[in-house]
């Protein structure tokens, strides 16, 4: 029955945290002001990305059809990438991250959009913001909105 139960519960627990993993090959940080730090030091703007990463079925999409490709390669060496995720099972996060991320989204989401891409600048204001996905693997609208603010 132990077997059984472990075997039931394993999956459970590597999707929980498949997100995450996936945000952090793509060099991922998911604290704000380590972000910022990055930015500075390397000049470069931050891309924040907000998420419902398991219940925003366009958020899924969007993470499959642009972020887990290699189109989305250039953005993440351009940008300092900043991954903020509002999970419905807060289990998934710890009650730091959680408090963190909703602090993040009162000041730079207000409307508490997802999936919303927002590029701010490295001291932290916003240069723009994006939200929503038709989930058609149409990503033409994102690519040209992030080539807006990528610097060469």
């Amino acid at each position: 029955m132990k077997k059984l139960l472990i075997l039931l519960i394993f999956p459970l627990v590597l999707n929980a945290q498949g997100d995450l993993k996936t945000a952090d090959k793509k060099g991922w940080i998911t604290n704000y002001d380590q972000a910022i730090k990055k930015a500075n030091k390397e000049k470069k703007n931050v891309l924040v990305y907000f998420t419902g990463s398991d219940w925003c079925q366009p958020c899924i999409a969007l993470k499959k059809d642009f972020f887990e490709t290699d189109a989305f390669n250039k953005y993440s060496e351009g940008y300092v990438l900043l991954y903020i995720d509002i999970p419905r099972n807060r289990d998934l996060l710890s009650a730091d991250q959680l408090k963190h991320n909703k602090e993040l989204a009162s000041k730079l989401n207000k409307k508490g959009a997802v999936p919303m891409v927002a590029v701010i600048n490295k001291d932290g204001g916003e240069l723009g913001a994006m939200s929503g996905y038709s989930m058609n693997g149409e990503i033409q609208y994102h690519t040209k909105f992030l080539d807006k603010y990528l610097k060469n």
